[in-house]
């Protein structure tokens, strides 16, 4: 029987960006592994210093921040108008998305105190700004927000405690053009990102009920959920225009484009900059 590479060994390579083919190799006994594992270890830590000279010299800005730059100067030449609302927010504000004691995002909330907590999305505050948008600009009105979230996830490949949203809504569209238009936003969003070969698939969301999520990657990972309203949860804000609206993950926009193998290493982190292992 072959073996494969120590724990210790495979989370040291997984950190070093190591393929999967990298990652899959198997030997002939503990000599051979050990022997082979010292050799790449060492050329992909020699690999993650040049990578971060050139970050250094060169690129300057970590990925993540690149791709939000790029993202905002994409949506605001499709029309679409940045906002910066609080990290803070309240009970009141998740209870209108349907978020109390009984809802099962409940217990991934960050609460600060009785009434206020640490935002598990940007929808909420988004809601609450378009009320007055819509009252004051000509329609459609279009908005996105890009900025951290948190959820007390289990911290796996795909999650984290804190990471990075997307989200854009457009507000006061023809109903009938609502599929067509969330299908075109989606485009935009993944071409700028540098994805090329994604689908869309209906899927059920504790939130909204039923969403259009967008996949990509050899583990159809949802980088993005789409939703389009009238809706529901539309009413405790009194808002009643057609719209879609779309939450995408930059970290998870970066794994698929990149093809990193988790998460932490393309989001904000003390252990990697701009996806490279600092310990090395």
């Amino acid at each position: 029987m072959n073996l494969t590479w120590s724990e210790i060994q495979l989370k040291r390579l997984k950190e070093l960006n190591a393929t999967a083919h990298e990652l899959n190799k198997e030997f002939q006994d503990a000599g051979e592994r050990n022997g082979v594992f010292q050799q790449l270890e060492g050329r992909l830590a020699a690999e993650c210093r040049q990578q971060l000279q050139q970050l250094r010299d060169e690129r300057l800005r970590p990925r993540l921040c690149r791709l939000e730059s790029e993202l905002t100067e994409a949506l605001n030449s499709a029309g679409f108008v940045q906002v910066a609302t609080p990290t803070i927010m309240s009970r009141g504000h998740l209870a209108k998305m349907s978020i109390d004691a009984k809802s099962p995002l409940y217990e991934q909330v960050f609460w600060l105190d009785r009434d206020r907590c640490l935002r598990p999305m940007l929808a909420p505050h988004l809601y609450y700004v378009l009320k007055d948008l819509l009252r004051l600009w000509e329609k459609p009105v279009r908005i996105f927000e890009v900025g951290s979230c948190f959820r007390k996830e289990s911290q796996g490949a795909k999650h984290a405690a804190e990471f990075t949203m997307l989200n854009l809504v457009e507000m006061g569209l023809p109903l009938e053009n609502r599929r067509e238009r969330l299908e075109e936003l989606a485009h935009l969003v993944t071409r700028t990102a540098g994805i090329t070969d994604y689908k869309l698939e209906t899927h059920e969301s504790v939130v909204y009920g039923e969403t259009i999520d967008i996949v990509a990657g050899e583990e159809d990972t949802e980088l993005g959920s789409g939703a389009m309203g009238p809706h529901p949860l539309d009413r405790p804000w009194k808002i009643m225009e057609p719209w879609v609206g779309i939450g995408f993950g930059l970290e998870r926009l970066l794994m698929v484009r990149d093809g990193s193998v988790n998460l932490a290493s393309v989001g904000r982190s003390l252990a990697y900059l701009d996806g490279f292992r600092l310990n090395v």
